[in-house]
């Protein structure tokens, strides 16, 4: 029996777990993850607690990283469109997006020329349509291949996210397109960083998500821990007995009431993990 006995804490991949911003930016290789961040999670796995990434990147985004990541529960992927086990390989629970979305992000796409969009079709491939900088940039730093598409409307269902990239202001537009004609109540619609207007089922967050994990594994809410940094990861937080968030979260993710905790690259994870160990001493 250990502390952690009965005890979930799911972190956010880029920019809480792992520094990735300039890799972003520059389309330099990741760094490895913090060692603080490393021996925390040994630790707090051995004391028989459960770790699971939730993320908003796709499948193949991520399981170029999953094997340098400690962790012993499946995780929150495509930003809660789907619960994946690492260890058996499989989709545990998925919540597509409906075949009308493809007309409606195309139409979107219509409206705005300067607009790309990734879609995320659950057998890991992604495609993308009318690909921009800002999709290149974000095939770099995840280094899963985008396959490009005519049209919204001829890449394969099912699908689990739509991802519009553009600049901030143009994705407003998008937003408030998507709102006008009625659609947005489908859907979750967030922004996970400035350029990149997420689009799932509705129901489909990380929050959402995380609750259907723990319930799989057995563990009350009252002992679920989230980490995360920007807007999508908001629903997460939220759900948690106490959620926390790095020092370069957004001001949105640390005004709303979490725990703010030391800058993703000093090991925000550790000092979460110290302050459970704490609480559970």
């Amino acid at each position: 029996m250990g502390k952690f006995d009965g005890v979930l804490l799911a972190s956010d991949f880029d920019n809480t777990l792992l520094y990735t911003a300039d890799a972003l930016r520059t389309g330099a290789p990741l760094p490895p993850l913090p060692e603080e961040n490393r021996r925390a999670l040994a630790y707090f796995i051995a004391q028989g607690g459960r770790f699971a990434v939730a993320t908003g990147r796709a499948l193949p985004a991520f399981l170029l990283h999953a094997g340098d990541v400690p962790m012993n529960a499946p995780g929150v992927v495509c930003n809660g469109a789907a619960i994946y086990d690492f260890e058996k390989g499989e989709y545990l629970e998925t919540a597509v997006l409906d075949a009308s979305a493809r007309q409606r992000g195309q139409a979107a796409l219509d409206r705005f020329p300067g607009v790309a969009v990734e879609a995320y079709h659950l057998d890991n491939v992604v495609h993308v349509v009318r690909p921009n900088d800002i999709s290149r940039q974000h095939e770099r730093m995840t280094k899963a291949a985008l396959t490009e598409a005519p049209s919204l409307l001829e890449t394969p269902l099912p699908l689990a996210k739509l991802l519009f990239e553009a600049d901030h202001e143009t994705l407003e537009q998008v937003l408030t397109f998507l709102q006008d004609q009625g659609w947005a109540e489908d859907y979750e619609l967030i922004f996970s960083v400035s350029h990149l207007l997420e689009m799932t089922t509705r129901g489909a967050s990380k929050g959402g998500m995380i609750r259907r994990l723990a319930k799989r594994l057995g563990i009350s809410m009252d002992h679920v821990y989230c980490a995360g940094d920007e807007a999508n990861d908001l629903s997460m937080l939220r759900v948690a007995a106490e959620g926390f968030a790095p020092a370069n979260a957004s001001p949105a993710v640390r005004a709303s009431g979490v725990t703010v905790v030391r800058d993703v690259q000093e090991g925000a994870i550790a000092e979460v993990i110290e302050i459970l160990d704490r609480k559970y001493s």
